[in-house]
């Protein structure tokens, strides 16, 4: 990185196609391909539309609102974001942005903005289009409607235009997760007039972002279709072409049953597919289709324990489930070799990761931990404690099609050293409300994110903090901390900190990573992840 001094009391770290905070490279673990397609296809052909089978319906059409996987599919078509991340190395390149700086305490980050650029109702792409944005998230969604992008800009003290091309955003202080924050679809860059929207209207498809797709049609719970923008032609350094996208359309549907998506897609009704499961391999590659894996950044799947609850207010309990959980034999009986087992509080993809030796399989070390928390085997194989048996009830959704497979069988592991898992299934909206409200003991899931400062959002005590606790000095500090320096190492220590003590104190309970799984038909060639494992359709193409 180099300095430039600047007519200002703080010296700024000037960036121009590199990452100017903390990230790390991220290097791809996945055990099947990541790219569809292959040479023999020949160059690409524009034209054709490619039809995708999504698992779960999207949620919104918003890219602010958006957080599941199969939305953002959906979603990171039509926006833009001020920067990119690659997903090979984890470096930051420019996309609406050409250039940046950033202040030395990370509380400044100041955008030079590609010029020629229009929406896609047709008016321009400004500095006061980023400060309406991301106005328009802190202030209108909030976290209510918009928690991932509320908690990218934590902090916010605000945009000024300082000219049609010139963006500085400010926080009250120091965020270095921001940057990163910036190549996210929930951070794309929005028109005035969707803006001014509501939360609810905004969620109907009537979106103007200036990302290679518009949408042509959106039916919530049904379908959505995509058409190629006209005329796009600033897209990001990673991408793989210039000019405008491959595909005319893209159009999805919502296939909630495995199998019948996969029929779909042996039978030439679907080109792709998401969560194609391993038992679905041969019937896909029988028609020279293939599965295209990566594992995911961000947190693995895990239990969160809201630590006001008995009997997981007891930190024995929680240090007694994460040695009783066998995770190799989840990816090894349930998922398939193209998923890992959790080895920390943070996936291995993602930038600032470390294992801990803490997460492995002892059940001899929960017997002890439970022996020595009081809790006493009953004549049924369960333990119980004053009258009271070591039972509770974990809610989860289907958003990932294996997540009831894994739950079974963690119930039977950590049954056998005296625990007593209940599963309760609950549809994606009411897993999110009961969050909202912690109206739950144990809730499973992930979330991802190529970005370690996914600690902070998922466990601070002034963010989700669906652990319902109260203070941690020691991990307070260290949240906090990795927000104030640009040093990738010294940031890195600190991530390093914050997952040891998110595990220490029993706030996570991990149990297997997240791979994406996805279906591709024979003529889909060039069907990309990005850096945060969703799909990218903007090098897609239909060969003949």
């Amino acid at each position: 990185m180099s300095h430039t001094s600047l007519p200002s009391p703080l010296r700024r770290t000037r960036v121009g196609g590199v990452v100017g905070v903390a990230v790390l490279a991220a290097t791809l673990a996945a055990c099947g391909g990541t790219d569809s397609g292959s040479a023999a296809a020949g160059p690409a052909q524009p034209g054709g539309t490619l039809r995708y089978g999504l698992s779960q319906a999207p949620t919104c059409a918003d890219p602010a609102q958006s957080g599941t996987n199969q939305t953002i599919y959906v979603t990171r078509q039509v926006v833009d974001s001020l920067t990119d991340q690659d997903p090979d190395t984890g470096e930051l390149t420019p996309w609406l942005a050409e250039s940046w700086e950033v202040n030395e305490d990370a509380s400044s980050f100041t955008f030079r903005l590609r010029e020629g650029v229009t929406f896609s109702d047709g008016t321009p792409f400004t500095a006061d289009s980023v400060k309406r944005t991301f106005d328009s998230i802190a202030d209108t969604l909030t976290a209510a409607k918009a928690p991932l992008g509320a908690s990218y800009l934590s902090g916010y003290a605000g945009t000024t235009a300082i000219d049609d091309t010139t963006a500085q955003v400010d926080f009250d202080a120091p965020n270095a997760q921001f940057l990163q924050a910036s190549s996210t679809p929930q951070l794309g860059i929005l028109s005035a007039a969707t803006t001014e929207l509501t939360a609810e209207e905004r969620c109907t498809g009537d979106i103007a972002g200036t990302g290679p797709f518009v949408y042509e049609d959106y039916q919530q719970d049904r379908s959505v279709t995509l058409a190629k923008r006209a005329g796009y032609d600033w897209g990001s350094e990673v991408f793989g072409h210039e000019g405008e996208a491959y595909l005319d359309r893209i159009e999805f549907t919502i296939v909630p049953e495995s199998g019948v998506r996969t029929g779909s897609l042996a039978s030439d009704q679907l080109d792709a597919i998401s969560d194609a499961l391993p038992q679905d391999a041969p019937q896909i590659e029988a028609v020279g289709g293939q599965i295209l894996t990566i594992s995911n950044p961000g947190t693995p799947f895990g239990f969160q324990p809201n630590i006001a609850e008995a009997p997981l207010d007891d930190p024995a309990v929680r240090a007694a489930l994460v040695s009783a959980i066998d995770r190799q034999e989840l990816v090894d009986t349930v998922l398939g070799p193209d998923f890992e087992p959790a080895t920390s509080t943070l996936a291995s993809r993602t930038p600032g990761y470390v294992a801990l030796d803490d997460v492995t399989f002892d059940p001899d070390r929960s017997n002890t931990l439970l022996d020595e928390a009081g809790w006493t085997l009953g004549p049924d194989g369960i333990r119980e404690r004053d009258g009271r048996p070591l039972a509770f009830p974990v809610m989860f959704s289907s958003v990932f099609a294996g997540n009831q497979a894994i739950l079974e069988l963690v119930q039977q592991q950590v049954r056998n050293v005296g625990i007593d898992l209940q599963l309760d299934l609950v549809p994606t909206p009411e897993t999110q409300a009961r969050q909202a409200s912690k109206d739950f003991v144990a809730t499973y899931y992930n979330s991802t994110r190529a970005d370690g400062d996914i600690l902070r959002t998922s466990f601070g005590l002034d963010q989700r903090n669906l652990n319902n606790r109260g203070p941690v000095p020691d991990l307070d500090e260290a949240l906090a901390g990795q927000l104030t320096t640009i040093d990738a190492d010294e940031r890195n220590e600190i991530l390093a900190r914050a997952q040891q003590l998110v595990l220490d104190n029993g706030l996570w309970i991990p149990t297997v990573e997240l791979s994406q799984a996805i279906g591709a038909g024979p003529r889909v060639q060039d069907l990309k992840f990005e850096a945060s494992s969703r799909l990218q359709f903007f090098d897609t193409w239909i060969s003949e």
